[in-house]
């Protein structure tokens, strides 16, 4: 590992600073709610799966580390093993007022159960057994060896859409998965996902990796175009997404050891260099466009927190991994961009968007509503090289 001087003390110390901001979403219904942007919970808007699951995850990680936040974990446990969940056809609602069954929600209730599991809340290894089985029995498609994406709430009708998003996500998921049980399935499924839409489509479509699929796994170009600002399916390329890609590549590669194939630390880097080719200052400005065309050409000019944060995991985790001092200086310059941008030292948290101006917008996203990303961006520096958060963090037996 590098020294603490590699890291800025804003970094070292903003951990917990976004995990006092996160102690303002408990819904007194149960779950999380969706914060604003002083970090008050929205009570009047339905309680969020993903941002449930997100919380919960994030609580659990600091609890591992120490934290007074074992009662938050089994809020979010409870939520999902009870408001969220269908007692009737089994998985999980998108959310408190939606019924039907999305791939990216059940990722986050598997990392959700991992983190809580990890962290030894009541529950939560049940949890994670029931969550890894519906998205064995309910999503996982043997032949494409990746995720579907949406059901309806009785598991009749699925939509003909195949997202890189839930898929990626569910990358994540199994990782942590295979680190909390030791079953090596979850890893080679999570193979099977990046060899498919990294290796494959990002490969052959200049690492500027298609995010919209049919049924059939083709490619749907023009998804979207007329929304292309969409916080879920945005048109074109996501340059955040690239960042995430390349971590999850470097990860899985630590999760198969001697196992992993030759290709996986290349296409990570391919990956990072394109996002920062075509996604930083693509416009003249400091910071990242959201989303560009299939030439590289920005479409969304907005700058998302969430973005600048998987450019600063992405450049710890890959300077970590290779060596190179070209990624810690790109990981400093990330960390002085989010800090004189993104962080709100008044209110609390990061600014979830900024105009192309770097000035707080909300086009896409209103309010703060959760700490995922800045969290775990902020927190991977203090953490041995590991598959995932949970991996590095919980106790060894």
């Amino acid at each position: 590992m590098d020294s603490p001087s590699s890291v800025p003390a804003w970094v070292r110390a903003e951990p917990a600073r976004l995990l006092g901001f996160a102690r303002g979403a408990v819904h007194p219904g149960g779950g999380f709610a969706w914060l604003d942007d002083a970090g008050r919970p929205v009570l009047d808007r339905p309680v969020e799966t993903w941002i449930t699951c997100r919380m919960t995850h994030v609580f659990a990680l600091a609890s591992l580390q120490g934290a007074d936040t074992g009662e938050l974990v089994a809020h979010g446990v409870a939520a999902l093993t009870g408001l969220l969940r269908d007692p009737a056809h089994g998985g999980w609602y998108a959310s408190a007022a939606v019924t039907e069954k999305r791939a990216y929600e059940h990722a986050f209730v598997v990392l959700a159960a991992a983190s809580a599991a990890a962290a030894g809340a009541d529950g939560g290894e049940a949890l994670l057994a029931e969550a890894l089985e519906a998205v064995e029995r309910r999503f996982w498609e043997p032949g494409p060896g990746r995720v579907a994406d949406v059901w309806d709430r009785g598991w009749t009708r699925l939509e003909d859409y195949r997202g890189a998003n839930a898929n990626m996500h569910t990358v994540e998921a199994f990782l942590a998965a295979a680190d909390v049980t030791g079953d090596p399935v979850w890893t080679a499924r999570a193979l099977s996902i990046v060899e498919q839409l990294v290796h494959g489509e990002a490969r052959a479509h200049g690492w500027l990796l298609p995010e919209h699929y049919d049924g059939g796994w083709r490619v749907r170009p023009d998804f979207n175009r007329d929304d292309p600002a969409d916080r879920f399916r945005p048109f074109g390329a996501t340059i955040g997404h690239l960042f995430e890609w390349a971590r999850l590549a470097v990860h899985l590669g630590r999760a198969l050891g001697d196992g992993a194939p030759d290709w996986l630390l290349p296409d990570a880097v391919a990956l990072f260099g394109t996002a920062v080719r075509d996604g930083w200052a693509a416009d003249g400005r400091a910071g990242f466009v959201y989303t560009t065309d299939f030439a590289g050409k920005p479409v969304v000019r907005t700058r998302l927190h969430w973005v600048v944060a998987e450019a600063i995991a992405a450049a710890w985790t890959l300077h970590q991994e290779t060596g190179d001092p070209a990624y810690l200086a790109r990981f400093a310059q990330w960390c002085e961009h989010a800090e004189t941008c993104f962080v709100d030292g008044e209110l609390g948290s990061w600014h979830h968007e900024l105009d192309p101006e770097n000035r707080p917008a909300a086009t896409v996203w209103d309010g703060k509503p959760d700490v995922y990303h800045a969290y775990q961006a902020t927190l991977l520096p203090a953490l041995a090289p590991a598959a995932s958060f949970a991996g590095a963090l919980r106790p060894r037996r």
